[in-house]
Formats: structure tokens, C-alpha cells, sequence
């Protein structure tokens, strides 16, 4: 029996070097990249739907048609009568990668604007999926509001609420906002799906034990710490396990290694797999990814089992 994933956040224009001074056009974002990969793993039977505002412009009908192209429902995506979606450039130098933004004007910060059409999105899925950077990009304390109140009904409606906090700390104005706004969005959700690096260097977490103990105790029933090389930690109603990670053959491309992991792991655990079975699958994905140029690599690449 299927159902419906929903994930919840802003796809950006990509643009990274192609050579003689030439910029090659693409388009990804955290809660993007992991709707791929729920796509790419989830059997048919499952619809996989994006939820953001973009503007009435030929960029915006440009990601949206790559967003379809993908398999990915759009239809609830709110337009924005002269918006533009955010942007980023991909800057290389040495094989190292940074990146410039341009999103202070960015449709997605007004994914919220239409508490009613919010609503009706949300109520239509069984599993909802947003992140930190969802939070972060939202125009107006008034719009994280009414987000998160949101999500509140549906956790407390029984659905499957999922949120991965990806800190990052440039998109926040104060850190006390930043770090509270975390909190309230861990609160709203059913499982929290950190990254033990993030959580460290932001809420001073001593180790794993500490982050899984303070999420558990703003009301998570189920916590998946990822730590890199180190493999992933589970906790779920207090059943606490590890999964190993997968060693890549040769890394090129970590950007979406937690994005495809999220992606890959809900997939299976949200259609009867154990959460360690889940993260066994999710290790193998991800190894696969950071393995290709990229956040989003051929589906055909990914595990089938």
C-alpha cells in the first residue's frame, strides 16, 4: 500500500563552472535533493511531491519542469506573481568547492504566505519532510509561525513528520533565533535526522548521547544521527542501534551525502524495513553519491536493494 511523501523547502538556479568562462544552469537544494532520492527509491506505488513558492518567471518554469521531468508531483507549488527563485554559484579553486548566494529576494521565502493552501498541501501526505534551511529562509518570524503550527497538527494528526536541522549558521541573524527556531522545528516532528558535526559546533553537544538526550527531551520519538565516516547512530522509542558507514570507492562530490541518505533511508523505512535495515540501504546510497559529480546523480546508479 503506498502513500504520499511530501518535502518541503527551496530549490535554488545552480550555476557551476563549465569552462572558457562559461556557466553551466542547474537546479538544486536540500529538501529538493532529498525529494530526488525518495523519488529514485520509493516504488511506484508512491507519489513523491515538492512544496515551495516560486515566481511567474522562466527560471521558476524552468525548475519546475525539471522537478516534474524527475517524477516529482508539483502541482500544490505556490506562484508568486513576479517572484524569482534564489541562486547560487559554485565557485572552484584548487578542487575546492564554495558558493555565493543570491536568495534575500527568493519566492521560497514566501512557501508560507497562504496558511490555508500550507494547510492543504500538508494534510494531503502521509510523510512530511522539511529541514533548518525551510526555517531559516522563511520571510518573517510570523511565517515560522505559521509553518510550524503546521506541522504541529499534522504530527499531533499521526502523520510521519521528519526534520534534518542542517544548521547553517549564515542564513540566521542571531544565533539564540537560530538556535531556539531548531528546537521549536525538532518539536514539531516525529523524527529528527541531525548531523553530529552541526550539532557539536552549534549547541555545544559533548557526543552523540547528548544530542540524541536533548532532542528526546523536546518530545522526538525517534532520533538518526548521522557522523560522517563514523556511521550513523539510531535511537527509536529509546531502542538505540548503529549503522556503519559505507566507504566510497573514490570521493569527488560530497555535497548531497546527507541529503541522499535522508531520502534513501525514509524510503525504506517508511515501507516496512527495520530503521537499521534502512540505514544499512541509506550508507550504500550515499557512498554511491559522493562518488559522482553533483547533488543529483542518474537514479540507475543508486541500489536497488
Amino acid at each position: 500500500m503506498g502513500g504520499r511523501f511530501l518535502s518541503i523547502g527551496e530549490s535554488m538556479v545552480e550555476l557551476s563552472q563549465a569552462g572558457d568562462g562559461l556557466l553551466r544552469k542547474g537546479f538544486a537544494g536540500d529538501t529538493l535533493n532529498t525529494a530526488w532520492y525518495a523519488r529514485a527509491c520509493l516504488p511506484a506505488d508512491w507519489s513523491v511531491d515538492y512544496f515551495t513558492a516560486l515566481g511567474d518567471d522562466p527560471l521558476s518554469q524552468d525548475m519546475l519542469s525539471f522537478i516534474e521531468a524527475a517524477g516529482i508531483e508539483t502541482n500544490n507549488i505556490s506562484r508568486i506573481k513576479g517572484g524569482t527563485p534564489g541562486l547560487y554559484l559554485i565557485n572552484l579553486k584548487d578542487g575546492e568547492r564554495t558558493f555565493s548566494y543570491w536568495r534575500s529576494t527568493s519566492a521560497a521565502r514566501q512557501l508560507a504566505a497562504d496558511a490555508d493552501h500550507l494547510r492543504g498541501t500538508i494534510e494531503g501526505a502521509d510523510v512530511i519532510y522539511f529541514s533548518g534551511i525551510t526555517l531559516a529562509i522563511l520571510a518573517t518570524p510570523l511565517a515560522v509561525d505559521t509553518f510550524l503550527a503546521e506541522l504541529r497538527r499534522a504530527k499531533a494528526a499521526g502523520k510521519q513528520v521528519v526534520f534534518d536541522p542542517n544548521i547553517r549558521p549564515r542564513l540566521w541573524a542571531d544565533k539564540k533565533i537560530m538556535l531556539n527556531t531548531i528546537s521549536d522545528g525538532a518539536r514539531a516532528a516525529t523524527l529528527v535526522m541531525p548531523s553530529f558535526d552541526d550539532e557539536a559546533d552549534n549547541f555545544g553537544d559533548a557526543n552523540i548521547e547528548a544530542t540524541i538526550a536533548r532532542y528526546r527531551a523536546l518530545g522526538v520519538a525517534n532520533v538518526v544521527v548521522k557522523d560522517g565516516a563514523k556511521g550513523v547512530t539510531l535511537d527509536f522509542e529509546g531502542a538505540r542501534s548503529h549503522a556503519p558507514a559505507v566507504q566510497a570507492v573514490h570521493v569527488v562530490d560530497t555535497t548531497s551525502a546527507g541529503d541522499s541518505f535522508n531520502g534513501a533511508f525514509l524510503s525504506r523505512l517508511v515501507t516496512g524495513s527495520t530503521p537499521q535495515e534502512a540505514a544499512i540501504f541509506a550508507a550504500e546510497a550515499a557512498a554511491i553519491v559522493i562518488g559522482h559529480h553533483g547533488a543529483l546523480i542518474n537514479p540507475d546508479l543508486l541500489p536497488k536493494t
